[in-house]
């Protein structure tokens, strides 16, 4: 079956289809993309992954036409991204 596996920099984006036999899983689908090549500092025991937006686990199995992603460590906490806007009325 067919699936796609996606990784995203700021500067550099990954989209890579890949075919995995049925009932493989999200961490089959990633190292038969072999994106784990392209950009080795990735670690999946540290990094996120999900399925259309949705967070789940290496393990999960995979549906054909899923698109498995690979998400970058949050480095700023977004609230105070947003500035204190709360607190300036």
């Amino acid at each position: 079956m067919k699936v796609s596996v996606t990784y995203a920099l700021p500067n550099r984006q990954s989209w890579l289809e890949v075919e995995v036999p049925e009932q493989a899983t999200v961490r089959d689908a990633i190292q038969a993309s072999g994106i784990l090549r392209t950009f080795p500092a990735l670690d999946l025991n540290s990094q996120k992954v999900g399925v259309f937006g949705k967070a789940v686990s290496l393990e999960a199995r995979l549906e054909a036409g899923q698109r498995v992603e690979i998400y970058r460590p949050i480095s700023a906490d977004p609230m105070a991204l947003r500035g204190d806007s709360e607190d300036s009325d």
